[in-house]
């Protein structure tokens, strides 16, 4: 299956973004160090968290069971394993549910066998964050519509959805979930990248095999993906504030 890895100049990234926009990644960099330090203090991670008292750990399965969700700004994410060959231990899905994407960002045309979900159903992934076996995050990815489902939107719009994802209560962790809103935020440029280079992929996948079903195309499981390190991040946007000063 596909596995595309993704170069992203991360100082030029920076330097085209607003001064409010790299104010609010750094706010982010802080929550997610915060966070670290909450947990570290109960020799506790972010993994272990969404997996505690939810008895054995099977791949595929969710985590914590049911998922997580906030009703309020109709953000979703769960945990789940099944990439051993990646080297991570597993990786979160997020999700924006219909009741919070905007009403003027419509889904793409499709005429395959199963219709894009509609009406409460027609949530959309955002993107996937990769976990090593310490529980601290490597990577992020963008993938093809089978892997999680949902409703399909353009990268343009899925874009202007990551400033709307936030998980705004205490299950199963308030640690994990300032976490987890504050990733979408932190590396939104990456993301970005992601996202776009995911319809980039997309088409030209459609082009190669006319014919075919490109979104239930098995052989297309990621489209895009990036390492990350929290503190090269963090260290790259204050630089990119000084620029701005």
């Amino acid at each position: 299956m596909s596995d595309i890895h993704v170069d992203i100049d991360l100082e030029k990234a920076l330097a085209a973004l607003s001064r409010e926009r790299l104010e609010e990644m750094r706010f982010a960099g802080e929550t997610i160090q915060d966070c670290f330090r909450l947990l570290k203090k109960a020799d506790q991670n972010v993994v272990g968290q969404c997996l505690a008292h939810q008895g054995t750990f099977y791949e595929l399965d969710h985590y914590p069971k049911g998922d997580v969700y906030d009703s309020e700004h109709h953000a979703q994410y769960y945990y789940h394993a099944h990439r051993k060959e990646s080297g991570e231990h597993g990786h979160f899905h997020t999700f924006l549910r219909a009741s919070g994407i905007p009403a003027d960002a419509k889904p793409l045309p499709y005429t395959g066998d199963e219709p894009w979900p509609q009406g409460d159903e027609a949530l959309n992934h955002l993107i996937g964050i990769s976990m090593s076996k310490a529980g601290f995050p490597v990577g992020l990815f963008a993938v093809n519509h089978w892997v999680t489902g949902g409703t399909w939107y353009a990268a343009m719009d899925v874009i202007r959805m990551l400033d709307l994802f936030k998980i705004d209560h205490a299950y199963p962790s308030w640690p994990v979930n300032r976490w987890i809103s504050a990733m979408i935020r932190f590396y939104y440029p990456q993301i970005a990248e992601l996202l776009d280079q995911r319809d980039r992929v997309i088409e030209a996948w459609a082009e190669k095999y006319p014919g075919e079903d490109v979104y239930r195309d098995l052989e297309l499981e990621i489209t895009g993906r990036i390492e990350i390190s929290d503190e090269e991040q963090f260290e790259a946007v204050n630089r990119a504030l000084v620029k701005v000063s």
